[in-house]
């Protein structure tokens, strides 16, 4: 057995939160330390840990982590794999928990309690918090906390995470010392009855497959538990629930596909509808700003970097904010709501017939938003295939970056028109280019189950389906400022340095004397765009088009910004004051802005994507294979709408 390496931490005790996927766990931990707490990953893997610190109302400072969610200590996954360690004191750079905090679903207590004994047996202190109580209360399930407690042997604490009910009783348990050591008594006893009693029929078979060394137990549990509930009499059973009925229209095969599509469809309407407003208000903001420094500054390079280089570039960026959280508004409506793992279950037969199951769903929706998040969400998927493939066709996915390319080229060349029944065109064209990456995904996928052996195989989906309950305005608005968080800094880092260094090698070396042309062309940057324009002219992109593409590597809105700050450097003093969408309208053809479209539904991914590629698959073979077919791609889909545009137009 390896030893586990402890770190001390001036902090404090280790307080570990414990359950199942859907059972409130994460709002928990939210809930109990506010803004001080952090991300990153645990030390030699790649899944992501949630960390934060926790005063108590005595002073006490408690660290506390948020482990994975997991249905048992069998590990089939990366995160999952995380949880059994940190409970086994096996995680490299973290020291074993002083307290465990099962976190446990009032309404599915049968399933809950099975996760509860197995840490139980552990041998660590352990306390639960008997979360979602208001969702049980209103199904009429009432559980005596105080017989729970001496049932289970330790303290149980009613919670609602979502509103904060009960947590000023949870951290008056974590303040008392008793507690904690009345907790370990009684884990200590479980423990070594189990090893005593059933740990050696399941310990060598565990650990000959390389699980926990841990034996379940499974007959005595299931017993245990049939008896809590019996006693708390919770064991009848409960009837259709409200969530059943409304499964039944929900996930009907025919009228559900129908719901999800009409669900999207609407959300790519609202983002260009919706957005209008605020977008224009913050357009005529920047163009006031840019009009006031530009004439309280003297004509020179000063000047021009504040106004060309600084307002021009990240504001042709900011104004798509509205648009951003929008999109990301419905996404998490639609995560609270409990639909999320319906429409996973809905599309795993159209999953299934590419060689992937529904599970590949909620990280390739999660790419919508950043390919990265949506890559490390791969670590719940068990089979290593699937998670590979599932890696490979996230960026795809048409991730928020893209949308504000899509609506500078949308709202230039797409007119502002309903089509039919009140459906505006320029929602319509960018669901069109969202489905485009998701076909294109589903095509990869596809081949590669042709040219895989272990694609060809059927694995059957088993996921749970949360109750339905309304979104809680509170999560909605963190979530809202998290991505506004975001956004800002994007813009106010890395957006805001490559926009600079584009100006400085847009403005260096000054034009020759006698030069007829705009400054821009004689420059370091016009020369390195004349010189990509080589590549990309037969897919219709001139020089300007050619040298945005590289600051955008490193993020899909610097395409934007370095477009506004090449075009206010090449315009004339007459156009330098007009926004960046009439000057391109004026430059570009139709089939050049078709043939950008068509090139980020395919292209290839930002720095951070690929980077986050590397550390997930643990080397460069993977990002290099994405690399080379998502810039194919690209440049073939590039070139046939080009050239198919022009034809039709000629």
């Amino acid at each position: 057995m390896r030893e586990a390496i402890v770190h001390v931490h001036p902090a404090g005790p280790l307080l570990a939160l414990v359950g199942n996927p859907n059972c409130g766990k994460t709002a928990l931990f939210n809930r109990l330390t506010g803004s001080r707490q952090k991300v990153a990953n645990y030390a030699g893997v790649t899944v992501e840990r949630k960390e934060g610190r926790l005063r108590t109302a005595a002073g006490k400072l408690l660290r506390v982590l948020d482990l994975p969610g997991t249905y048992s200590l069998y590990p089939r996954s990366p995160d999952e794999r995380v949880t059994v360690d940190v409970l086994a004191g096996r995680a490299q750079g973290e020291k074993r928990p002083d307290l465990v905090v099962c976190v446990l679903d009032a309404t599915n207590l049968r399933r809950n309690l099975r996760l509860f004994f197995a840490v139980q047996r552990q041998g660590v202190p352990c306390v639960v918090a008997l979360n979602m109580s208001d969702l049980a209360a209103r199904r009429g399930i009432q559980v005596d906390t105080q017989r729970f407690s001496q049932l289970l042997g330790v303290p149980v604490v009613r919670t609602v995470a979502t509103d904060g009910h009960g947590l000023d009783e949870l951290r008056a348990v974590l303040d008392q010392p008793e507690t904690w050591q009345a907790a370990g008594q009684a884990t200590g006893a479980v423990a070594a009855a189990t090893a005593a009693g059933g740990a050696a029929s399941g310990a060598a078979s565990s650990a000959a497959a390389g699980e926990s060394p841990i034996a379940p137990a499974e007959g005595d549990d299931q017993q245990r538990i049939s008896t809590i509930l019996r006693e708390l009499k919770l064991d009848s059973h409960q009837g259709e629930l409200p969530s059943d009925k409304v499964d039944r229209v929900v996930l009907h095969p025919v009228l559900g596909p129908i719901i999800l599509a009409v669900l999207l469809f609407f959300l790519f309407q609202a983002v260009f509808s919706w957005a209008e407003p605020p977008k224009e208000l913050i357009e005529g903001g920047i163009a006031w700003l840019g009009e006031k420094v530009g004439a309280l500054l003297p004509e020179g390079y000063f000047r021009s970097l504040i106004v060309d280089g600084l307002i021009a570039g990240v504001g042709s960026v900011l104004v798509f904010l509205p648009q951003i959280l929008i999109l990301f508004f419905f996404i998490l409506i639609l995560e609270e709501s409990g639909y999320l793992p319906r429409a996973a279950f809905l599309l795993d037969r159209i999953m299934g017939s590419v060689g992937l199951s529904g599970r590949s769903f909620i990280p390739l929706l999660s790419s919508f938003a950043c390919a990265i998040p949506g890559i490390m969400a791969t670590r719940s998927i068990a089979n290593p295939r699937d998670r590979l493939v599932t890696i490979l066709i996230a960026p795809l996915m048409t991730c928020s970056a893209r949308l504000p390319v899509y609506a500078l080229l949308i709202g230039a060349f797409i007119p502002e028109r309903t089509v039919w029944g009140g459906i505006g065109l320029q929602g319509l064209v960018l669901f069109a280019l969202y489905m485009a990456g998701i076909v294109a995904a589903m095509g990869v996928a596809w081949v590669l189950k042709r040219f895989t052996s272990s694609g060809r195989q059927v694995r059957p989906l088993m996921m749970e389906l949360p109750s339905y309950h309304w979104p809680h305005g509170r999560s909605i608005a963190i979530g809202l400022w998290q991505r506004t968080e975001i956004f800002i800094k994007r813009v106010g880092t890395i957006i805001l340095a490559l926009t600079l260094l584009l100006w400085l090698l847009s403005s260096f070396p000054a034009p020759p004397p006698g030069a007829t042309g705009a400054p821009i062309e004689y420059s370091i940057a016009g020369m390195l765009g004349r010189a990509l324009a080589v590549v990309f002219e037969p897919i219709g992109f001139n020089w300007q088009i050619s040298l945005a593409l590289v600051p955008g590597l490193a993020a899909r809105e610097i395409a934007v910004s370095a477009l506004g700050t090449v075009y206010s450097l090449s315009a004339t003093a007459e156009d330098a004051a007009q926004a960046l969408t009439p000057l391109i309208v004026q430059t570009w053809s139709l089939p050049t802005a078709f043939s950008l479209l068509a090139w980020y539904v395919f292209a290839p991914q930002c720095l951070s994507t690929i980077a986050a590629v590397k550390r997930e698959t643990n080397g460069y073979k993977i990002p290099a294979i994405m690399l080379a077919y998502l810039f194919g791609l690209a440049y073939l889909a590039s070139w046939l709408t080009f050239h198919i545009s022009s034809w039709m137009l000629s």
